[in-house]
């Protein structure tokens, strides 16, 4: 009994989690459609890579797109659309993507 307990409140714990998984190539599609796949390899010059870019830049570019702040009607009308909650998911999902402008974590000088 206690081990299936343990289980449920781990999978309700998750749940969450792997809706947001799976929302995320959906809503990306949208971006790789310019920026290509995972936002490594955009189709045009014009275009930003978003693979490695810091998600809080990303969040923040965003979030001025929608509100009208940054001017671009290509990105304001994408972005119109997204929630907060979208925008965060989002800035990670590429943050962890890896590209030109990846950087790993955690690195040891000499290796």
């Amino acid at each position: 009994m206690k081990k299936s307990l343990t289980l449920a409140v781990a999978l309700l714990a998750v749940a969450p989690f792997a809706v947001s998984a799976q929302d995320v190539p959906e809503k990306a599609a949208a971006c790789a459609a310019c920026h290509g796949e995972g936002g490594a390899k955009p189709i045009m010059d014009a275009y930003p890579v978003l693979a490695g870019q810091y998600a809080n830049y990303l969040q923040h570019a965003l979030q001025e797109y929608r509100s009208g702040a940054r001017k671009n009607g290509i990105m304001a009308a994408q972005a119109a659309s997204l929630s907060d909650a979208d925008i965060k998911t989002l800035a990670k999902y590429f943050e962890a993507q890896k590209g030109p402008l990846y950087t790993p974590k955690y690195t040891v000088p000499g290796k």
